[in-house]
């Protein structure tokens, strides 16, 4: 399974709210997971989907958590699948975010 079908979903998402997001992958040294950041915002990027996964012996990629962190939370809100986090998305995001009319 490839990134563009697994976060096909959040990728829509963001831009149906004309929200901007940059995506960055990231290979820590010292764990097996890997690591893909989304950081998103209408006009600062100052929101972050954090995305730890790692893959199976068959070779397909296994999301082990899915961390959000909405502007600048210390303390990350977790989820185990994307349908959860975009649930919690259209429920808590509002204008200080830069969203308007959200489409829910």
């Amino acid at each position: 399974m490839r990134w563009s079908t697994i976060l096909k979903k959040i990728k829509q998402f963001l831009r149906s709210n004309q929200l901007q997001y940059s995506k960055k992958y990231i290979r820590p040294m010292m764990t097996p997971e890997s690591v893909y950041v989304f950081k998103f915002g209408k006009e600062e990027l100052n929101n972050r989907v954090i995305i730890k996964y790692t893959h199976t012996w068959t070779g397909r990629i296994k999301i082990n958590e899915i961390d959000l962190r909405l502007h600048g939370q210390q303390s990350p809100r977790i989820f185990h699948r994307e349908n959860e986090l975009l649930a919690y998305l259209k429920k808590h995001l509002t204008e200080q975010d830069g969203v308007k009319d959200i489409k829910r």
